[in-house]
């Protein structure tokens, strides 16, 4: 028996080949997503080694062990003397040590400046955890190898000079203390899955003293060193932070704020051992154990690998695989229904055949089996074609090196689930899709070898089908009422279950559109003909081809129901995805706008005038104004401490050409403040007094009066334009309150002041701030080259940040529009399994209907319009599919912004024309393709043979 099912198989070969490709795809995609989470475990765990560079060993806090709180403050209060590195280096096999220490200085050559992370040096390169590109390693004093990247932003090469500065050392220049840096500490084996440690296996520098070893003084004109190499990080140690400098021992430690190496803080040192012989490795880390503090031992890089893999098993790289895999699991569940398509047909057209075999002795299980045998061949042969497949796309992938954009190097790895799961999952997805061929195949009795065949499908779905499907719409339809419901009270601020339980709700939400989304697709043999035929009735009316096609439609309405559920699924999830985007980025531009009465603003301690005038100039910047700033705080009627940023403008007509609020009727002069009516922060009212008065810190005041600036003495008292002194700035102004929303995200209130406060030596500024209204439209650029562009404006100062409602609408959009593309590329994978399934619709109606097309041809119909008619059937079989799935598809995208961004402010509700457009123009198109090859077979047989053949 199964050799004669091969040969059937073989016979209908062609009818076989778009269900192999419906599996073929569903098992690539698994096996895909299989060998992606490989990669990123691969490269997550070669990253969470990373720092290591070539040290083969790292002494590192104990793990696994119950510490107390004691013995944590212990362990992260060790300094470098207490690991006595002169007598690990000294230790017979250990040919270098290093320290693990790291921070971030401020690089400056000229009037450029650029941030770097750096790390600390080692005796030989070949322990660094970055290469050195082009010259050398620091070794002496005053030496620096800066990453590619920083040098080229300042224009050095090796052998120039550079500064460097950092705020550890700057503050502990002005205190005076040299007590040393109190780090932060970190496991380097404990990452984040985008490869960034917490810590980043380094302590991190913080605060401590300011002079350096070589006794320069680092507080303000910083530490000039030489440039004696350049750094690449090719495996991604420090990928967050574009790289790593390596600075020599004294360098490291004044920016540290110490003035000795030994006292800096850290808990992880690197060995490079001479491994030739286990026996002598095992000596030499004997020998070095002896030497650690306590709570601190010997491991070996192999088992940090291992248990960073461990690590990354459940981490997010599986969650990423389980989401991922969704897709894939999807992708074969649309591959099911054009796998049973194909065996309806496949047993409804061998029916004179299986007859047969009943009349010569087989018997209804030997049929059973061989329905569910062949089904078995096809699905192991298609998903071996698949993982291959999967496998040939993935090492495309790595090769490409696209991934090396995110700081990492993917390299294919295989293992068993690649072959097992994908394979496993397509036999058994096409088994079970063949099970209702099967039984059907049972139920041929002898005599039917005698009948004349009949192809078309007349079986009546199911009542019971019919009353699950209704259960299910009914059940889904009220959980989305519900959680509607109790949402809009919760916005209403009444008592609801979204206040306390939001979450449940949204889950509510997601399972009553789950449910109706199944109900509809479980009873699409119901209404999906319906809509059809309502849809084909109007068609008709075009002519001869479109007339053929509509009445070939109504003879298969299973498979019609099949084929339109599998594309409706697709389209209704791509319809979803991209409505909820947009409702998103429109309901957060909305929300955005309500908040914020500044469209953007540059705010540093370091922004200059030059830099201000050049972003006015840039396209979109419709007005700018440039501003001194300074914090100070304040207290409100009630007593209770506010932070304030107090800006200085000229008069408030200046002010109404960036600030979109109703500034009528106000104005600010030398006793007036302008305040805003609401805290940014809580978004209560700011209760004030008749007058305010901003004080600036004492220690502010003190470290000002020390630079000497205009209107201090020179004993470093403090007098302001109020006549006071005694180490603080004070300014009491009469308030005028007026309901501007937030100038910026940063500051709970900004304060507007006259000018002259600032220039007649009132206040000190500590910073400067340019307010920008944008009109991107008008001026004919995208909102985000606005704002890259004057970011990049102020690229070259450090301390200065560009904030405001365009800076955060453009994060928000390039977020949502990442993951918007990310989605429907995976849903895509569906869609196109579901226009396979439109073409291998056709094909066997094509077959089912060769007497049906011979006799057409016989009495007249042209090639053309045979052609045309299944065209037409193809385009009524995708785009009435298309447009209920994006009317579905819509409707969830609007339930799913209303429960999610109804928390933030008015939901937009759109309607995705676009995208929707696309998605309906792509499967048309795929539709038509797909009946070119089914046209063909349908045209180019003569009509007697056809009529002879049936």
């Amino acid at each position: 028996m199964f050799s004669i099912t091969l040969k059937l198989m073989k016979k209908s070969a062609r009818m076989l080949i778009p269900a192999g490709i419906a599996i073929l795809i569903g098992t690539a995609f698994i096996a895909a997503t299989f060998l992606f989470g490989n990669a990123m475990n691969d490269a997550l765990a070669a990253q969470n080694t990373a720092q290591l560079g070539g040290a083969n060993y790292v002494i590192s806090p104990d793990s696994g062990k119950d510490l107390t709180d004691k013995d944590q403050d212990y362990i992260y209060t060790r300094t470098v003397n207490d690991f006595q590195l002169d007598r690990i280096r000294a230790t017979e096999g250990v040919k270098d040590a290093r320290a693990s220490y790291a921070g971030s200085v401020t690089v400056t050559r000229g009037n450029k400046h650029a941030s770097s992370y750096v790390i600390t040096t080692a005796a030989k390169r070949t322990l660094l955890p970055v290469t050195i590109t082009q010259g050398d390693q620091p070794a002496d004093s005053n030496e620096i190898a800066l990453t590619k990247s920083v040098a080229d932003q300042l224009g050095v090469k090796v052998g120039d000079r550079v500064t460097v500065n950092s705020q550890a050392a700057q503050y502990a220049g002005k205190t005076g203390d040299s007590a040393g840096n109190t780090g932060d500490a970190g496991d380097e084996s404990a990452q984040n899955a985008d490869g960034t440690s917490s810590h980043d296996g380094d302590s991190d520098a913080a605060s401590g003293a300011s002079v350096s070893s070589d006794g320069a003084n680092t507080a303000d004109s910083g530490m000039t060193v030489r440039v004696v190499g350049l750094t690449d990080d090719p495996n991604g140690a420090y990928a967050y932070y574009g790289g790593a400098s390596v600075l020599s021992d004294n360098v490291i430690t004044a920016m540290a704020g110490s003035n000795d190496f030994g006292n800096l803080p850290v808990y992880l040192v690197y060995l490079d051992i001479d491994d030739a012989s286990d026996t002598a490795a095992a000596s030499t880390v004997k020998q070095v154990s002896t030497l650690l503090p306590k709570h601190f031992s010997v491991q070996s890089r192999a088992a940090l690998v291992e248990e960073s893999v461990k690590s990354m098993s459940s981490g997010e790289t599986s969650i990423t695989t389980i989401f991922l895999l969704s897709f894939g699991i999807l992708a074969m569940l649309v591959a099911a229904l054009v796998i049973a398509n194909t065996f309806q047909v496949l047993v409804a057209q061998r029916r004179r055949t299986l007859a047969l075999l009943r009349t010569i002795g087989a018997n209804k299980s030997q049929l059973y089996v061989s329905v569910l045998f062949e089904a078995g061949v096809l699905g192991l042969i298609a998903s071996a074609l698949g993982v291959g497949l999967g496998i040939g796309l993935m090492a495309a992938l790595c090769q490409s090196g696209l991934m090396k954009a995110t700081g990492m190097t993917m390299r294919l790895v295989l293992s068993g689930p690649v072959f097992t799961v994908p394979m496993a999952f397509g036999i058994i997805m096409t088994v079970i899709a063949s099970l209702g061929s099967a039984r059907s195949a049972t139920a041929v009795t002898p005599l039917e070898a005698l009948r004349p065949i009949e192809l078309t499908d007349t079986r009546r779905a199911g009542v019971v089908r019919a009353v699950i499907s209704v259960l299910l719409i009914v059940a889904g339809v009220a959980l989305c009422a519900f959680s509607v419901w109790q949402m809009s009270e919760n916005i209403a601020g009444r008592d609801s279950m979204a206040d306390k339980q939001y979450p449940l709700v949204l889950l509510a939400a997601i399972i009553g559109c789950a449910l109706i989304f199944l109900g509809l697709v479980l009873s699409a043999t119901f209404w999906l003909p319906v809509l059809m035929r309502g849809v084909g009735a109007m068609v008709a009316l075009a002519g001869p081809s479109a007339k053929v096609a509509h009445a070939n439609i109504q003879k298969s309405p299973r498979r019609v129901a099949a084929t339109g559920a599998a594309l409706l699924i697709g389209v209704t999830l791509v319809s979803t995805i991209a409505t909820g985007a947009a409702s998103a980025k429109q309901t957060m531009n909305e929300a955005l706008t309500t908040r914020y009465s500044v469209d953007m603003i540059a705010a540093g301690t370091d922004m200059t005038g030059k830099q201000a005038s050049e972003a006015a100039k840039v396209k979109g910047v419709q007005r700018g104004i440039y501003a001194p700033t300074r914090m100070m705080t304040m207290k409100d009627a009630d007593g209770k401490s506010l932070s304030v940023l107090v800006v200085g403008v000229d008069g408030v007509d200046a002010l109404r050409k960036v600030v979109r609020s109703d500034l009528s009727g106000v104005t600010i002069d030398g006793d007036s403040v302008l305040m805003p009516k609401y805290s940014a922060a809580t978004g209560k009212d700011i209760p004030l007094d008749k007058s305010v008065t901003f004080t600036a810190g004492a220690a502010e005041a003190q470290a000002d009066a020390a630079n000497g600036p205009s209107g201090n003495d020179a004993n470093g008292s403090a007098e302001n334009g109020n006549g006071q002194s005694g180490g603080t700035q004070t300014l009491t102004l009469k308030p005028r309150k007026v309901d501007y929303r937030r100038i910026a995200s940063n500051y709970a209130a900004v304060a507007f002041v006259d000018a002259s406060h600032f220039t007649n030596g009132g206040i000190k500024a500590d910073g400067h701030i340019m307010l920008m209204r944008i009109d991107a439209e008008g001026a004919g650029v995208a909102l985000n080259d606005v704002f890259t562009n004057v970011q990049n404006v102020f690229s070259a100062s450090a301390g200065v940040t560009v904030t405001g409602p365009v800076a955060e609408r453009t994060q928000w959009e390039t977020m949502i529009n990442g993951m918007m593309a990310l989605l429907v590329g995976l849903i895509a994978v569906a869609v196109l399994i579901a226009l396979v399934g439109v073409a291998n619709t056709l094909s066997l109606s094509v077959i089912e209907r060769t007497r049906e097309s011979a006799t057409l041809r016989a009495i007249g119909m042209t090639r053309g319009q045979l052609r045309r008619s299944l065209a037409v059937e193809a385009l009524l079989l995708s785009l009435v599919s298309g447009v209920v799935g994006v009317v579905l598809g819509t409707l969830f995208g609007w339930l799913g912004s209303y429960m999610v961004f109804s928390l933030y402010g008015d939901t937009v509700f759109p309607f995705e024309w676009a995208t929707n457009g696309v998605v309906l123009g792509v499967a048309a198109l795929a539709a038509l393709l797909a009946s070119v090859a089914p046209a063909r077979r349908a045209v180019k047989t003569p009509p007697v043979e056809a009529l002879a053949e049936a």
